[in-house]
C-alpha cells in the first residue's frame, strides 16, 4: 500500500519553480582565478540560493501553484519549502495525485450495474453509500474562514463568519489567482457587460418557471444572510441553516413581535377575507422599504428584505397561512396546550418541510446567486408588469391574490442560468458585488473547485465554452483558464444538452445540499417520530406535503401550481375557481 506520509518539496525540487530558475543559473570558476572574481562568483551562487533571481523579485510562495491535488493540504515552509498533506484523501505521492480509491469510480461508471441495483432490495443501502460518498466532498466540522486559511479552532467555532470550503488564496502571491493569470484582474462591470448582460431572453430549456426562482430565493435567504457591516465573509445567519426565520425573524426580539400570543399563531390582517401579513403600523419590525412606499403596503415580514419582490412576500404569504392551520389542526388535537407549546410545535412542522444544512460556506453562497432565472418582465392576469413597477410593490399581491400570483409565476418560463448573457439589466450591479465580493475574500480560481470536487479542469477557455468569441476575450482578459474566477466560471460555463446549468453548477452545488440534508437534526432518529410534531396529525402534515397542497390548502380556490411550466394541453388551459386537489 503506498504511503500518504506528506512530501516535504525543498529548495532542491524540481517542482519549485523557484528552483528551476537556479538550474538554468551555471557558473563555472577557473583554476586560478583572483580572489576577487571568486567572490563575485560566490555571492552570485548566494543571490541564487536565496532565490531572488538577478531582477530582485521576492520568494514565490510555492502554495500560490496549488501543487496539492485532489483536496491535499499545501504546508508552507522557509525558503520557498512546502509540503502536501495528503492524509485522509485517498491519493498519495508528492502532489496527492496518483489514482483515488475505486469508490468514486464505481459510482461514475458501470450503468449496467446501477439499473441492476435499482430493480433490486440493495437499492437502500446502496444508495444511502452514495449519498453519504457524494455529501463527503463537503469536509465535517468546517475547516477554514476567511480569516483563517489553515485549521483552527476559530474557524470551527466562530459562527458569525461563513465557512470555506477551499482556503484563500495567499496574500503573498504574484497573481490575484495565485501565479497564473494577469498581475490585474478584468474590471467587473467589463465582465458583466461584455459576458452576462441580456441581449435575449433564453428561457430554461427544461421548462424551470417563477414559482421555482422565488421559492430557491426566498428558501435560501434565511441562511444566506451576508452582513455587510462586518464584511462579505461574515453572516447574520448564525444558525447556519433552515430556521424559517424568513418567517418567523432572526431574532428572538423580532420573533415575539411577529407573534401573535394566541393559540400559538402569528399576527396577520384580512384584506377582503383573506389572511395575509400585518402591515408595519400594525408590527413595528425592521423592514427595508423606500421612502415612497405608502403604510398599508409596507407589510411587516420575517425578513426584512422580502418586501422587494411580490413573489417573495407571497411565499411569505403562504407560510404565515399554513403556520396558523397548523395551529388550528394542533389545538383541535391538544386542548391543554398553550400558545408556547403550540407556536414550538408548528414552528417544527414549518422548519421540517424544506430542510437544509448546518453550516453554509462562502462557496454555496456565491454559487446560489442565480440571477440569470429572472424575465424581462412579469405577466400577471394578463397585465405586463415591468421592474419599476414590480419591485417593492406588494399591492399586486393584496389586488390579485395569492391564487392568481401562483398561477402567473407557474406559467411563465424562468430564465436558463449558465452559459452567459442571460442577466436582465436591472440586476447588473447585484452581479457585479457577487465578483467583487469573491475577490476581496480572495476566493480560489473556478479550476480549483472542479478539482476539488473531482471534475476534469479545463485545458483552455475553447474547451470550457462552446462561444469562441466569447472564449477569445475571457483568454484576452485573464491570460489563462486557471485564473478564471469561481462565480463567472459558474455563470459562463457552457450548459449541459437542454439543461438549466452548466456541469460545475450541478456538481459542486448537489454535496452542498446533500451535506444539508444528512446534517439537519430534525431528520434525526431522535427528531423523527410523530410525538415532535404533535403526534400523528402533525406527523401527517409532514409526510403529506407538497408545494401543491401548501398552495391549494391555504387559498380559496387551486390554481396551477408547479415548479414547472405547463407541459400539456390540461395544464395550460386557464384554471377556473376550484378547490380540489
Amino acid at each position: 500500500m503506498p504511503s500518504s506520509t506528506p512530501h516535504l518539496a525543498s529548495e532542491g525540487d524540481p517542482e519549485n519553480p523557484s528552483v528551476r530558475r537556479a538550474q538554468r543559473t551555471r557558473v563555472t570558476v577557473r583554476a586560478g582565478a583572483p580572489v576577487a572574481y571568486i567572490r563575485v562568483v560566490l555571492l552570485l551562487l548566494l543571490d541564487v540560493s536565496l532565490l531572488a533571481g538577478a531582477s530582485g523579485s521576492p520568494v514565490v510562495n510555492p502554495c500560490c501553484h496549488y501543487p496539492c491535488q485532489n483536496s491535499g493540504m499545501c504546508v508552507r515552509y522557509a525558503a520557498g519549502r512546502f509540503e502536501c498533506d495528503c492524509t485522509g484523501t485517498g491519493f498519495y505521492g508528492d502532489n496527492c495525485t496518483p489514482s483515488p480509491d475505486t469508490v468514486h469510480y464505481l459510482l461514475t461508471h458501470f450503468h449496467w450495474l446501477w439499473e441492476l441495483i435499482n430493480t433490486s432490495f440493495l437499492r437502500d443501502v446502496l444508495m444511502r453509500v452514495v449519498l453519504t460518498v457524494r455529501s463527503n466532498f463537503i469536509p465535517s466540522p468546517p475547516t477554514f474562514n476567511s480569516k483563517y486559511g489553515y485549521l483552527s479552532w476559530e474557524s470551527y467555532s466562530n459562527l458569525s463568519y461563513y465557512t470555506r470550503l477551499l482556503p484563500p488564496v495567499p496574500e503573498d502571491c504574484p497573481t490575484p489567482m495565485g501565479t497564473k493569470g494577469k498581475a490585474v484582474l478584468p474590471d467587473p462591470a467589463v465582465l458583466v457587460e461584455r459576458f452576462l448582460i441580456r441581449k435575449t431572453f433564453r428561457p430554461d430549456p427544461q421548462g424551470a418557471n417563477l414559482m421555482f426562482a422565488f421559492f430557491a430565493q426566498h428558501f435560501t435567504h434565511q441562511f444566506f444572510k451576508t452582513h455587510h457591516r462586518m464584511g462579505p465573509g461574515f453572516t447574520r445567519a448564525l444558525s447556519h441553516g433552515v430556521d424559517a426565520g424568513h418567517i418567523y425573524g432572526d431574532n428572538l426580539e423580532r420573533q415575539l413581535q411577529l407573534r401573535l400570543h394566541q393559540d400559538g399563531k402569528l399576527k396577520y390582517q384580512l384584506v377582503k377575507g383573506e389572511m395575509f401579513p400585518p402591515t408595519t403600523k400594525q408590527v413595528p419590525v425592521t423592514m427595508s422599504y423606500p421612502d415612497s412606499i405608502p403604510d398599508h403596503q409596507r407589510l411587516a415580514l420575517g425578513q426584512e428584505v422580502f418586501g422587494l419582490l411580490p413573489g417573495l412576500a407571497l411565499y411569505s404569504t403562504l407560510w404565515l397561512r399554513e403556520h396558523n392551520r397548523a395551529c388550528d389542526i394542533l389545538r383541535a388535537e391538544h386542548p391543554s396546550w398553550d400558545d408556547e407549546q403550540l407556536f414550538q410545535t408548528a414552528r417544527l412542522i414549518i422548519i421540517v418541510r424544506p430542510d437544509y444544512s448546518n453550516r453554509i460556506s462562502l462557496e454555496f453562497n456565491h454559487l446560489y446567486h442565480w440571477h440569470p432565472l429572472m424575465p424581462d418582465s412579469f405577466l400577471v392576469d394578463g397585465q405586463d408588469v415591468d421592474y419599476p413597477h414590480f419591485l417593492f410593490n406588494t399591492s399586486l399581491l393584496l389586488h390579485f391574490g395569492v391564487e392568481k400570483l401562483v398561477d402567473a409565476f407557474s406559467r411563465q418560463e424562468a430564465g436558463q442560468i449558465g452559459g452567459g448573457w442571460n442577466v436582465h439589466r436591472r440586476l447588473q450591479k447585484v452581479v457585479e458585488l457577487v465578483i467583487k465580493e469573491s475577490r476581496d475574500l480572495r476566493v480560489q480560481p473556478f479550476n480549483e473547485y472542479r478539482k476539488k470536487f473531482e471534475l476534469k479542469p479545463y485545458k483552455s477557455f475553447y474547451e470550457f465554452t462552446d462561444d469562441q468569441e466569447m472564449a477569445r476575450q475571457l483568454e484576452e482578459l485573464y491570460g489563462d483558464i486557471d485564473a478564471l474566477e469561481f462565480y463567472p466560471g459558474l455563470l459562463l460555463e457552457r450548459t449541459r444538452h437542454n439543461a438549466i446549468f452548466g456541469e460545475s453548477m450541478v456538481e459542486m452545488g448537489a454535496p452542498f445540499s446533500l451535506k444539508g440534508l444528512l446534517g439537519n437534526p430534525i431528520c434525526s432518529p431522535v427528531y423523527w417520530k410523530p410525538s415532535t410534531f404533535g403526534g400523528a396529525a402533525g406527523f401527517d402534515l409532514v409526510n403529506s406535503a407538497t408545494l401543491e397542497r401548501l398552495v391549494c390548502l391555504n387559498s380559496r380556490w387551486c390554481p396551477y401550481v408547479s415548479f414547472h411550466v405547463p407541459r400539456n394541453e390540461r395544464d395550460r388551459r386557464r384554471r377556473e375557481p376550484t378547490t380540489e386537489l
